[in-house]
């Protein structure tokens, strides 16, 4: 199959499996959905993903860096973003501008962002980020009654006004660990503190994706799900949770040709051909996020068949061997190297599939797709309501 309108290297997201996650997350927690867009949008790109996810039903956005919630806003997007990750540098000035939700971990960010809406003389919209034992940013036990006074005292006078309380799990991905249970507990504990100097909160979030699709009991006002939406299962010896890969990360067949046997392929000949055969290149290495040390450890599909990875990955480039027929493949044909399964086809390689062979998490392989891979966006649901 020759798909000349697609770039050489190709990651290709479809919006309307973005949309549909967020239906299965959500109906999974019974809570609405903050759809987290950090890191822009897991590497599928924040804004199309916010406008995907808020079209599906998501009601409001998170991201980590407040820098990431002003370019939403500079693209357009009105909706409510909660940013939670911020340094003693952060603009807090300009995330009040542009009515921002600020998660404080600290009572010194809590005095900054109170300062700045004093300075502004418009009230700041704050959520406390509770440390509840993942013990990252959060406000830490040590910190507490220092931060819920001062909360207080700025509700009292106008400065701040509390949206929400939350957390994060540190074993989010083993649903049944204690400690699940005991994180929502302490969040609940400091929430009834806050109510106890009249400061109470309108939402409280925890939950995960693997919490938010496996114990509902943790979802509090809202769920906030990140690797769920792009459709990548948390819990992946639990199943795809009928969850649908949003990427689709693919590459043109630059080149095909002759190895005769004995010959090596890539850098330090690590794999010799151990008989004729016919190798295809494909325009895809390292520096566009195609783990090094995936190499001989993969397979792509093209045409419907599975050809496995030889020799090193390269930094622009990689092979496959297509075997002593050539597999048919010419060049031109386009290669998946991971993505969602077509109906009819046999199953692609998935970016866990990589993930596990390196040992790491697909949220570093989708997040990593970088380089020369040019997005492109398909199924996009205001561009169909045009």
């Amino acid at each position: 199959m020759t798909t000349t309108e697609l770039p050489a290297l190709a990651a290709t997201v479809d919006l309307a499996a973005i949309g549909h996650n967020v239906r299965v997350v959500t109906e999974r927690a019974g809570a609405p959905v903050i759809a987290v867009v950090k890191a822009d949008g897991y590497g599928h790109g924040a804004a199309p993903v916010a406008r995907a996810a808020l079209a599906a039903g998501a009601a409001e956005l998170g991201v980590a860096h407040l820098t990431e919630a002003l370019a939403l806003r500079a693209a357009g997007v009105e909706a409510h973003i909660t940013s939670w990750l911020h340094t003693p540098s952060t603009d807090f000035a300009a995330g009040i501008a542009a009515d921002i939700d600020l998660a404080v971990s600290s009572p010194r960010q809590l005095a900054a962002v109170i300062a700045a809406a004093r300075a502004a003389g418009v009230p700041a919209t704050v959520t406390t980020k509770v440390d509840t034992g993942l013990n990252r940013s959060g406000i830490a036990a040590s910190d507490w009654d220092e931060t819920a006074d001062l909360l207080a005292a700025a509700q009292a006078d106008g400065a701040v006004r509390l949206r929400a309380m939350m957390c994060h799990l540190a074993f989010g991905d083993e649903p049944e660990h204690p400690m699940n249970s005991q994180q929502a507990q302490r969040l609940d504990e400091a929430a009834a503190d806050l109510k106890r100097r009249n400061v109470i909160p309108d939402v409280l979030h925890l939950a995960n994706s693997p919490a938010a699709l496996t114990r509902p009991d943790l979802a509090r006002d809202l769920v906030r799900p990140g690797l769920a939406l792009y459709g990548c299962s948390p819990i992946p010896d639990r199943g795809d949770f009928g969850l649908i890969p949003a990427m689709t990360l693919s590459a043109e067949v630059a080149l095909v040709k002759k190895v005769a046997a004995g010959q090596g392929i890539s850098y330090n000949h690590r794999w010799i051909a151990p008989h004729d055969t016919i190798v295809a290149v494909l325009p895809a290495g390292y520096a566009d996020g195609v783990p090094r040390l995936l190499s001989e450890r993969f397979e792509v599909s093209i045409n419907g068949r599975r050809f496995p990875g030889v020799g090193r990955i390269c930094m622009d480039q990689l092979v496959v061997n297509l075997g002593p027929d050539g597999g048919g493949v010419a060049e031109g044909d386009r290669a998946i190297l991971f993505g969602a399964d077509v109906p009819g086809e046999p199953a692609m390689p998935k970016a866990v599939d990589w993930a596990e062979r390196v040992d790491t998490i697909d949220y570093e392989i989708i997040s990593g797709i970088r380089g020369r891979a040019q997005r492109r966006y398909v199924n996009d649901p205001s561009e169909e309501a045009k």
